[in-house]
């Protein structure tokens, strides 16, 4: 392994390991969601704004007119589905939410097949019909750890909703392919910020020096730092080495919740959680049902 792919990996497990720990820190912070959402975009944008200009990305000639609408546009889903997210967390807990919020790649598949011309292939569909299941299995279990049965269902339809406005941000951004994205990320919280002032502004500012160290670490560490690491090592792996990674997300929001807030899944939970990220697995890594690693090994063993 040459040391741009070491550095390509290390950069992504700690873009995902970070993006892991955001949802105790919204909890943490007490804050309405609507405010979290709002200082992330300003803390986050100072941080974009401060590296786009040592980079020299702050450059006019780059915002044409297309540019700036597709990325306000792309700006306003994905802060509708940080939203939709933060609101999820303390309805279904952290990791039901963050499970259910990676059904986003099928999102993305039946976005992209409408408005891109992408082929739905059988292999695709199939990882669809196994991520529907573990999807049935997580509504149909009973919320454990204080969790009510409607705030249960409503924070897992909050965490699809998040997924299906994520979808749509990532759509907008395939249309902006050679705009730098440090430059579209930036737009984003700019335009984020834009939009939530009126509701964040018109609520009490947070009264504590702990609230407001929660609320400057995720505007700066998850927002603007992750941003960095992510971009950086998407540069740098292929797009199969950064799929595989990115389920380090899930795993680290399972592991800080359970040490956190000592919320532990059930195993039907834990089943359908399984099946979620296998069925987003195969959608990321492109396997087709021959390539399925527990169907490879059992052929393995019977021609032996």
């Amino acid at each position: 392994m040459d040391r741009k792919t070491r550095r390509g990996r290390a950069e992504m497990t700690a873009a995902m390991l970070i993006s892991g720990t955001i949802g105790w820190f919204v909890l943490m912070s007490g804050q309405p969601v609507a405010g979290v959402v709002f200082w992330r975009c300003v803390f986050g944008a100072a941080t974009l704004a401060a590296l786009a200009a040592m980079l020299g990305l702050i450059d006019l000639r780059r915002l044409r007119l297309r540019v700036i609408v597709l990325s306000v546009a792309g700006g306003m889903a994905i802060v509708v589905n940080w939203l939709l997210l933060f609101a999820a967390y303390p309805r279904a807990s952290i990791s039901i939410a963050t499970m259910v919020y990676n059904t986003q790649p099928f999102m993305l598949l039946g976005l992209g097949a409408l408005f891109l011309g992408e082929r739905i292939t059988p292999a695709k569909l199939f990882w669809l019909s196994v991520s529907f299941a573990g999807m049935i299995a997580i509504v149909s279990a009973k919320p454990a750890g204080g969790f009510e049965p409607a705030n249960y269902l409503a924070g897992v339809g909050l965490a699809l909703a998040a997924a299906f406005f994520y979808a749509i941000a990532a759509i907008v951004t395939k249309l902006l392919q050679g705009t730098p994205p440090l430059l579209i990320a930036l737009i984003q919280v700019i335009t984020g910020a834009v939009m939530l002032a009126p509701f964040a502004l018109a609520n009490p500012l947070p009264q504590d020096g702990t609230q407001w160290m929660l609320l400057i670490v995720i505007g700066v560490v998850h927002t603007g730092v992750m941003y960095i690491l992510l971009y950086g090592a998407i540069q740098k792996l292929p797009t199969h080495v950064t799929g595989a990674l990115s389920f380090i997300y899930p795993i680290a929001a399972i592991v800080v919740e359970r040490i956190a807030f000592g919320h532990a899944l059930q195993a039907v939970q834990i089943a359908g959680s399984a099946a979620i990220l296998l069925a987003a697995a195969g959608t990321n890594l492109g396997w087709n049902l021959r390539s399925i690693p527990l169907i490879r090994l059992a052929r393995k063993r019977s021609a032996s």
